[in-house]
């Protein structure tokens, strides 16, 4: 294993960087998009009716599908495994900010219209912060399965750690496998991790366990 480190050391450090950007910039774009599609449902809850099976179909797509339809589209660009993976990132988001915002207790919404708040003030002082517990849940959910779907880069040649998966795979190497296994888990570790840290952050005061 040592050896196998010292070989592939500065290989693995690449790969390492090129999945985490991956999960990252995807992650991003899928927050943000999943955050406003998941506001504009709560305010015309009917449309969710249509709208969440419609995106919820994109999750039961295999990811290599996926990435191999957007390749022949697109063609061998980073951009083809962003595109993919925010797909994918946004419906975790999106389902959480809709459920999150709906389950703010209404007293709660109209003592602030009462207090002469706007639609746009009450959304942002008053119903975002207390979904925001659920919306980060979301974002955690969509960080881990990220980290795992950007192992398929590696299928269409654009590098991460499934690289060392795959080439594993095919030699019947386990050690390779791991040496692109053990830094996808601890990734997802370690960004689970922070958003567990994030999310304890956002929470309202009054909602935290032990007050």
């Amino acid at each position: 294993m040592s050896e196998l480190l010292q070989t592939y050391g500065i290989l693995l450090l690449k790969a390492v960087g090129v999945h985490t950007l991956y999960v990252l910039v995807s992650v991003a774009c899928g927050f943000a998009l999943g955050l406003i599609f998941g506001i504009l449902l709560s305010r015309i809850p009917k449309l969710s009716f249509i709208i969440l099976p419609v995106v919820s179909i994109f999750q039961t797509i295999p990811g290599l599908v996926f990435i191999g339809i957007l390749f022949l589209l697109i063609g061998m660009t980073p951009a083809t495994v962003i595109i993919a993976l925010t797909v994918y990132a946004i419906f975790p988001v999106m389902k959480n900010t809709y459920t999150g915002i709906l389950g703010v207790a209404p007293q709660y919404v109209d003592a602030a219209r009462g207090c002469g708040m706007t639609a746009y003030q009450c959304l942002k002082q008053v119903e975002l912060p207390l979904s925001m517990p659920t919306i980060i849940a979301g974002l955690r959910m969509s960080a881990i399965y990220t980290v795992s779907w950007a192992v398929l880069a590696a299928m269409i040649g654009l590098g991460g750690l499934g690289d060392f998966i795959y080439q594993g795979t095919s030699s019947d190497n386990n050690t390779l496998i791991l040496l692109g296994a053990i830094p996808a888990a601890v990734l997802a570790i370690v960004i689970g991790a922070f958003i567990d840290f994030l999310q304890k952050k956002v929470t309202p005061r009054g909602l935290r366990k032990g007050g």
